[in-house]
């Protein structure tokens, strides 16, 4: 209500209970002013009733909302479900016009400031996580893979000659089909091991650009987050040769705003050399629903290109969902995630040392990897690979999500190129491993049930492993273990172990 409908109601209440109430509506009001005045996330969270506040006051703003609205267009705003229209807070219209993402629609000025809002906000997160250098960004409603898929189709504007992209292999998916996809062919660049990890090689990387010449590479693409035993690509030697060849470098982010070190590797590449753009995960990095994602870079025009390049309007529901968590969390909240997600790592590999350690297996050296471990996995037997992927398929069984087998030797074809050694990142790694990773929202309670479900499958596997191995037919495992859930969950085991083999 606005101060003549506060004055009004003082003639059926008490005056002095209406002033209270009108000053408690301005608490609120000031918060919401602040945000559209700084444009940043604020320190503290808001409460729910402030939040909805502001979104009702939006919402209200959209043609489809209006009272008396005469809608003769094709486009209008209307939904058949009251349900689906509350789920939206009644944002219908999405965000931007047909030729820009970014763009103020007619129609739609609260979703549009909502777009506007969401991009200053994550802006500022960006640059709180650790690349205080960045210089714009917008929300894009698809998952990172699509994202990239953008960014390499505008640099094709300005390289027209250009047909291959130079990458560092990772084994994922999606990162090599988004290259695919934009009509590109990846030039796949073999790590080399140190250690146990798998890191960048620059020679071979500098070969490439010297044997193809810098006019046909669209750019180079490089990876901060990433699967143990693989580690980030050394960005700064990377953006150091793309400034010297004159080849942009685009970078896949995926889930490394939650790392200090993944962004204190983007804001040193963009100090020293050249990084144009780099994309992360709204889901990954800021715990909302799968679908969004946030393309940054350190040059305001070729950001707004990007944008530019988004064919017609968007759903404004990763928008919506990324500022709802922002403004809850607010910018300590946030910051207090990050530092959780630090101490978990500490503690997830500190337990997973002394449970491999207790096996005769060992937790991989991968100092260079702030997120994800990985723990050696040996085998006895005649079917070794059978028995780690069935590992992998009794954990899931066990309901634990994330994890991942990797075992030797594994081929898979993706979009015409054949990889050996597939989710290994190598063609032939030294080992077979376990991977688990400390992510943004993990609690002590995860790991330590992680630990128990990961230590109770270990025993059933050397179990069956025994069994294979004695020959005297004498079994050494411990039979005063309680194993009737064990022998269940076998049963299960055998029934989901070729959905989860034909998934991984």
């Amino acid at each position: 209500m606005n101060r003549d409908s506060f004055a009004a109601g003082e003639r059926l209440v008490s005056p002095a209970y209406v002033r209270q109430g009108c000053e408690a509506r301005r608490s609120h009001e000031h918060l919401i002013r602040l945000l559209l005045e700084k444009g940043k996330c604020p320190e503290d969270g808001w409460d729910e009733s402030t939040l909805e506040l502001f979104l009702h006051e939006l919402a209200i703003m959209d043609s489809n909302n209006f009272l008396g609205n005469c809608g003769v267009g094709e486009r209008e705003g209307r939904v058949a479900s009251a349900l689906v229209a509350r789920r939206h807070y009644r944002f219908i219209h999405g965000i931007g016009r047909s030729g820009d993402i970014s763009a103020v629609q007619p129609k739609a000025a609260g979703s549009s400031l909502l777009n506007k809002i969401t991009n200053s906000l994550v802006l500022d997160i960006i640059k709180l996580a650790g690349v205080p250098a960045v210089t714009s960004c917008f929300v894009v409603p698809m998952a990172t893979g699509m994202s990239l898929t953008l960014c390499f189709l505008t640099l094709r504007h300005k390289r027209p000659k250009a047909k291959y992209i130079i990458w560092p292999r990772i084994d994922q998916k999606s990162c090599f089909k988004s290259m695919i996809t934009a009509g590109f062919d990846p030039v796949v660049i073999e790590n080399v091991l140190e250690g146990d990890e798998l890191r960048t090689d620059l020679k071979a990387v500098e070969a490439k650009v010297q044997e193809l010449g810098p006019d046909n590479i669209l750019c180079v693409h490089s990876t901060t987050s990433c699967f143990a035993p693989r580690v980030p690509d050394r960005l700064e030697e990377l953006a150091v040769i793309c400034a010297n060849s004159g080849i942009p470098h685009i970078v896949n982010n995926a889930y490394g705003v939650q790392s200090s070190k993944c962004m204190h590797l983007i804001q040193q590449g963009a100090r020293v050399g050249r990084i144009d753009a780099f994309v992360q995960s709204l889901d990954k990095n800021f715990m909302v629903p799968v679908g969004g994602a946030i393309i940054a870079g350190f040059n305001d025009s070729f950001i707004q290109e990007i944008s530019k390049m988004y064919p017609g309007r968007a759903s404004a529901s990763p928008s919506l969902d990324v500022l709802i968590t922002l403004l809850s969390l607010g910018s300590n909240g946030y910051k207090k995630l990050l530092k959780e997600r630090k101490e978990m790592f500490s503690y997830l590999s500190s337990q997973l040392k002394k449970l491999s350690e207790s096996y005769n297996e060992r937790l991989l050296h991968t100092p260079h990897n702030p997120i994800s471990l990985a723990m050696t996995l040996k085998t006895r037997g005649e079917h070794q690979d059978k028995a780690i992927t069935q590992l992998g398929s009794m954990l899931f069984t066990r309901q634990v999500s994330g994890a991942r087998v990797v075992p030797l030797g594994s081929v898979q074809t993706v979009s015409g190129h054949t990889f050996r050694g597939f989710m290994s990142h190598a063609n032939n790694y030294p080992c077979a491993y376990l991977n688990a990773a400390s992510a943004i929202g993990m609690k002590t309670q995860d790991v330590d049930l992680f630990i128990k479900r990961l230590d109770k499958c270990l025993k059933t596997v050397r179990k069956e492993q025994n069994k294979e191995s004695n020959v005297s037919g004498v079994d050494n495992y411990d039979k005063t273990e309680d194993v009737d859930i064990e022998e269940m969950a076998l049963k299960l085991d055998n029934v989901l172990f070729d959905t989860y083999q034909n998934s991984s």
